[in-house]
């Protein structure tokens, strides 16, 4: 597949590095307040009240009308509107928020009973960074905006939610609250209420207790015990991919606190050879992991955090096993890459997703598929892909990005990668030192079970409620 596929030579190098298992604890916090006993208004305005917009704007408040605390982590709050074409994408970003944006999620969900005004709603969710809403406390303002991802005219007068009157803010019980899973404000689109027929895309919707893996990377360090203890290596030994000479720096992937919650992060730098580039990577040693979903919160980034840019950067989320041999049928990659300076022939950012059945490095030789967007994705970007005994589906921030057949599932189990790496040193020839961050928020998979994206957030919000912070029930291969 065009030059795309060079970056392939990884895949050995990639699969059959050294690994030492890692995962971890992280700190989640405890509900305050269930459904229960828990009660919520969701009050509404919007700052672009025309008929069509550039994009839509949705301000919102939640408050708390209940008698206890509730952890805001638990809240969903759902903006029903109606898509303009059924192949669009949506878009999600909020201006400023009270509770801070960073604590503030967006996702795309379609209906499973559409209806004149509503196919599709924005779900918005609250990070632990968040907190907790006191009885009659609500999260002030919150500035939300979505758009189409191709920045046309988007009409919103036929959208459920939408009301072209509300210039300030009251209570709008044509946007719905769920609480712990319970819809404790609002009314859904006729057909999607909690007593209707089943919604397939409902987050409460999926059997619990399949097995889970479930890190929320909440470790002191890159040479913290649980990485290893818990599933995970950070990559020190040599080899690709990447620029030759190359080495893979442990002490470059790092833990923090971001906005109460913790992030790792992973840090790429070159000062223009070989030798001075330092590349990252994180890895499951073992190769479990097969048909199911796998999902992550990933921060991509456009540009360096120092020094010039323009370098040619792969920034990734992805599973893999080895290559046994060349054209090996057994051989299985599904990955989330982005190119912010562009690579392998291409001048601008591009996202790929690619799934392999097999390739051959010498002489090249390459069977797989992919879809790809050449457009910016700098933030944070919720990643889902998802396998079953007929297709491989990768989503982005809720919307489906790629389809690949039957021809490319896995045989056997893989792990579960990330790494930040430089292709070549062609994009940017200075010898000023510069580093490129990405960030890594959660990773989860569950085995076996298909999960939209929306329920994939139920499931992620439903640890860092109960505080689990590391989970892994997935048997060993």
């Amino acid at each position: 597949m065009k030059s795309l596929a060079k970056s392939r030579i990884r895949a050995v190098a990639a699969a059959a590095a050294t690994v030492a298992l890692g995962c971890t604890a992280l700190a989640g916090v405890p509900s305050s307040a269930s459904a229960a006993d828990g009660s919520l208004s969701v009050q509404y305005r919007t700052s672009a009240s025309g008929a069509t917009a550039d994009q839509s704007e949705p301000w919102l408040k939640v408050r708390n009308t209940g008698s206890a605390a509730v952890q805001l982590s638990a809240v969903k709050v759902r903006y029903y509107f109606k898509g303009e074409a059924a192949g669009d994408a949506y878009r999600f970003a909020c201006s400023w928020a009270v509770k801070g944006c960073a604590n503030i999620t967006g996702t795309f969900g379609t209906l499973a009973h559409p209806t004149a005004t509503a196919d599709r709603y924005l779900e918005i969710g609250f990070t632990a960074g968040a907190g907790s809403l006191a009885p009659g406390a609500d999260t002030g303002d919150m500035q939300l905006r979505f758009y189409r991802s191709s920045w046309q005219t988007l009409v919103q007068s036929d959208d459920y939610s939408f009301g072209a009157g509300r210039t300030a803010y009251g209570d709008w019980s044509k946007v719905t609250a769920q609480l712990a899973g319970a819809t404790v404000w609002g009314e859904a689109p006729e057909g999607n209420g909690p007593t209707d027929p089943t919604d397939p895309t409902d987050p409460t919707d999926p059997p619990e207790g399949a097995p889970t893996l479930f890190d929320d990377f909440n470790y002191s360090g890159h040479t913290d015990p649980q990485i290893a203890a818990h599933g995970w290596s950070v990559r020190s030994n040599s080899g690709g991919p990447g620029v030759p000479g190359a080495t893979w720096a442990p002490e470059n992937v790092t833990f923090a606190a971001q906005s109460g919650n913790s992030v790792m992060n992973l840090e790429t730098s070159t000062a223009g050879s070989g030798g001075s580039t330092k590349q990252t990577e994180i890895l499951t040693q073992s190769m479990k992991f097969r048909n199911g979903t796998y999902a992550a919160r990933v921060k991509f980034n456009d540009a360096p955090v120092s020094g010039p840019d323009g370098d040619h950067l792969v920034q990734t989320f992805f599973t893999i096993n080895d290559l046994k041999a060349p054209m090996a049928d057994d051989y299985a990659e599904y990955d989330f890459e982005y190119l912010p300076n562009g690579g392998w022939g291409e001048s601008g950012n591009i996202l790929y997703t690619t799934s392999w059945e097999t390739y051959r490095p010498d002489p090249w030789e390459a069977v797989n598929a992919h879809s790809e967007a050449r457009q910016s994705f700098a933030g944070w970007h919720d990643l889902v892909v998802t396998i079953d005994d007929s297709a491989i589906t990768y989503y982005i921030d809720g919307q489906l990005f790629g389809t690949h057949g039957a021809a490319y599932l896995p045989e056997r189990g893989m792990s579960i990668n990330f790494n930040q790496w430089l292709i070549d040193l062609a994009g940017q020839t200075s010898t000023t030192p510069r580093s490129y961050d990405q960030q890594v928020d959660y990773v989860l998979h569950v085995k076996d079970q298909v999960l939209t994206p929306a329920q994939v957030g139920a499931r992620v919000s439903a640890f860092r409620t109960a505080g689990t912070t590391f989970q892994d029930t997935v048997p060993a291969g």
